[in-house]
C-alpha cells in the first residue's frame, strides 16, 4: 500500500526525511503550488517565481528517479489554495496507508499539520527535519540553564561537533573567530565577480508568466530573472563563488557600495534555505578550499560561521521562543514602516540604494539589511512586526525560521537582548566609513544638526535618549551613554527638534 509523501517548497532535497522514509516503487509524492503560501504575506515576485520554478524542476527530477509525483499547479481549477487542503484532497481521491510530512520551517504550518494529524483518518507522521546540524532537541539541551544565550558559545560547540576548521581539538589558526579581520571598507579599484546567472528555460519562462499574471501587484520585478532553479545549477553557483569570490569575502563582507549589489557575497542562502544545497556539504567544500591554499582562514571561518553558527543558532532561537516571539516589542515601537520601503523614493542615499536593490533582485546582503534598512527602522521607532513582515515579503531567502529572529532579535532588538547583546544602532559615521553612499547623498554626513545634516546623526542620539532607562545599564553601551551624559541641554534640545522635524516628513 502507498504512502503520501508531502514535500514543501523549501524542502527540495533528495535526502529530506519524508523521502528517506518512503519508497519510490510504492509511494506518491505530493507537491502543490498554493495561493495561501504565496500570499500570507505579499512575497516578492522574484521569490515566488524562484520557488515555483525550483519546485517544478525538483518534481521532474523525482520523476526521473522513479517517484510518482502528484504535482498541483497554482492555476489548476481543482486547487484548494492551501497545502492542507491539497493533502486532504489527495487522501480523498487516492488510497494511502500513511501521510509523511517533514517538519516545516514555520510555526504557522507546523500548527496546521499537527491539527491535520489530530483529525486525519489516515495515520500521519511529522518527521524531524534533519538537514540541520543542530536538532531542536540538541539546541534546547544547550540552552537549558543558561542565564544568557550567545551565538559565539553555541558556534564553538558546533565547530567541535562538526570538526570543521579544527586541528587536534583546537580551532585552526588558534582563534575561533576572525570577525575582527572582516570589517574592511571596499577599496577603489577592486574588481567584483558576479554570482552565477542562469538563463530561464521553458519551465521557468512559464512560471514567470504565471507570476506576472497572478502576482504582478506584489513588490519587485521579474526582469532579467537569473536565479538557479535546480540542484545542478545551485552547485555550479557554489563552485563559482568559492573559486572567484570567497578568497576576498572575509575582508569585505561588511562593505557597502552604491553600484555593486553583490561585492564578494555568495547569494547562496536562496538555494540553501530552499534545499537545493546542503549546508554541511558547503562547509566541507569551503574548508577544503582553505586547506588547498585557495582561501585565507578569515574568509573560510567567516563563511562557515554564518552557516553552522548563525544560521543554526537563529533556528534554535525561533523554535525555542515561538509562538510568542513574533509579538515581542521591547521598545514599544508603534510607528508605521515608511512608504519608501516599497518604492525606494527617499533622499537618503544609503536607504535608496539598499531598497532599490531589494526591489530589483529580492536580495540585499546582511549589512544592508542590518545596518541600513534595519538600523533606520529601529531608530525611528517602527513597529517591529511591520519590519518583520517587510523582510519576509521582500527577500528570496526569507523563511520565517531564519528571518524572524534576525529581524525581531538582531535588527530591531525587540526581544530585549535575548538574541543580541546590544542594539545594532549606528549614526551616519558608520555608513560613511563602510560605504560610498554618503558621497552622493543630498544630506551631509559630517553635519550633526540642521536640515542638511544626515538624519542618522540625530536619530541615533534621539533613539538613545528615548530609551535611556532601558539601555543605559547595557555594559556594551556604557561608553556611549557616558558621551551622552556630557552633552549639554542645548545639544539635547537640538537633537530632539531635528528628529521631530524629520519624522514629520515621513
Amino acid at each position: 500500500m502507498s504512502k503520501l509523501i508531502v514535500i514543501l517548497g523549501d524542502q527540495l532535497s533528495h535526502n529530506v526525511a519524508a523521502l528517506q522514509a518512503g519508497c519510490a516503487d510504492d509511494d506518491t509524492v505530493l507537491m502543490a503550488e498554493v495561493h495561501e503560501e504565496a500570499t500570507y504575506v505579499a512575497h516578492h515576485q522574484r521569490k515566488i517565481a524562484f520557488c515555483l520554478s525550483a519546485m517544478r524542476h525538483f518534481a521532474a527530477a523525482l520523476e526521473k528517479k522513479g517517484w510518482t509525483v502528484r504535482y498541483v499547479r497554482l492555476d489548476e481549477p481543482e486547487n484548494t489554495g492551501s497545502i492542507v487542503g491539497e493533502i486532504k484532497r489527495a487522501a480523498a481521491e487516492q488510497s494511502f496507508t500513511e501521510i509523511l510530512i517533514t517538519e516545516p520551517g514555520e510555526h504557522r504550518l507546523l500548527s496546521a499539520f499537527k491539527l491535520l494529524k489530530k483529525k486525519s483518518d489516515i495515520p500521519c507522521q511529522i518527521l524531524e527535519d534533519d538537514r540541520f546540524i543542530c536538532s531542536r532537541k540538541r539546541f534546547q539541551t544547550w540552552a537549558d540553564g543558561k542565564k544568557q544565550l550567545r551565538m559565539e558559545n553555541f558556534y564553538r560547540e558546533m565547530r567541535v561537533e562538526s570538526g570543521l576548521l579544527m586541528r587536534d581539538g583546537k580551532p585552526e589558526g588558534g582563534k575561533w573567530n576572525y570577525d575582527h579581520d572582516n570589517r574592511k571598507p571596499a577599496k577603489a579599484g577592486l574588481s567584483f565577480p558576479q554570482p552565477a546567472r542562469f538563463k530561464p528555460d521553458k519551465i521557468t519562462r512559464e512560471v514567470l508568466q504565471l507570476v506576472s499574471d497572478k502576482f504582478g501587484e506584489h513588490i519587485g520585478t521579474l526582469d532579467n530573472f537569473w536565479f538557479a532553479v535546480t540542484e545542478k545549477q545551485a552547485s555550479k553557483a557554489l563552485d563559482q563563488f568559492i573559486e572567484q569570490a570567497l578568497p576576498s569575502f572575509g575582508d569585505y563582507q561588511d562593505a557597502l557600495l552604491t553600484n555593486e549589489k553583490f561585492l564578494f557575497h555568495s547569494v547562496l542562502s536562496v538555494y540553501i534555505n530552499a534545499g537545493l544545497l546542503d549546508p554541511l556539504a558547503i562547509c566541507h567544500k569551503v574548508e577544503k578550499a582553505f586547506h588547498d591554499g585557495h582561501v585565507p582562514l578569515n574568509a573560510a571561518e567567516g563563511f562557515i560561521r554564518q552557516i553552522i553558527g548563525w544560521r543554526e543558532y537563529v533556528r534554535g532561537i525561533y523554535w525555542q521562543q515561538m509562538p510568542d516571539y513574533v509579538d515581542t516589542n521591547f521598545f514599544n515601537h508603534k510607528r508605521d514602516l515608511p512608504d519608501f520601503y516599497w518604492t525606494a523614493e527617499t533622499d537618503m542615499a544609503c536607504l535608496r540604494s539598499a531598497i532599490s536593490q531589494t526591489i530589483e533582485e529580492a536580495y540585499a546582503h546582511h549589512i544592508q539589511r542590518l545596518m541600513v534598512t534595519g538600523n533606520f527602522a529601529m531608530l525611528i521607532g517602527v513597529d517591529p512586526q511591520q519590519v518583520h513582515q517587510w523582510y519576509l515579503e521582500v527577500y528570496a531567502d526569507a523563511y520565517e525560521w531564519v528571518e524572524l529572529p534576525n529581524t525581531i532579535g538582531m535588527s530591531q532588538f525587540a526581544d530585549g537582548g535575548l538574541l543580541a547583546s546590544k542594539p545594532y544602532a549606528a549614526g551616519g559615521n558608520y555608513i560613511n566609513k563602510m560605504s560610498d553612499y554618503c558621497k552622493t547623498c543630498r544630506y551631509k554626513v559630517r553635519e550633526k544638526t540642521g536640515e542638511d545634516a544626515c538624519p542618522l546623526n540625530y536619530l541615533y542620539w534621539d533613539f538613545l535618549i528615548r530609551h535611556r532607562d532601558k539601555l543605559q545599564g547595557n555594559h556594551r553601551l556604557a561608553p556611549i551613554y557616558r558621551t551622552l551624559q556630557k552633552m549639554d541641554d542645548a545639544r539635547i534640545k537640538e537633537i530632539k527638534a531635528d528628529s521631530k522635524r524629520f519624522l514629520k516628513t515621513l
